[in-house]
């Protein structure tokens, strides 16, 4: 993903509050437009880097239960 790409948005959220992040996430998904994918990539990026070894394995287990 083009570092631009990236920059672009974080700036678009930066600031957000939760009931608009939840906004974003619901509308990206609801919408099913493939051009929402490298914001919700970029979204789940800041989550995993902020989140501890015990919030990873959970996510993996949610990620890895919901694709079987």
């Amino acid at each position: 993903m083009d570092l631009n790409l990236r920059k672009a948005i974080l700036a678009n959220v930066s600031g957000n509050n939760r009931e608009q992040l939840e906004s974003t996430i619901l509308e990206a998904i609801q919408s099913g437009e493939e051009k929402m994918l490298p914001g919700l990539g970029v979204l789940f990026e800041v989550i995993w880097q902020h989140s501890d070894e015990q919030e990873k394995d959970e996510m993996l287990e949610t990620l890895s239960s919901g694709l079987q």
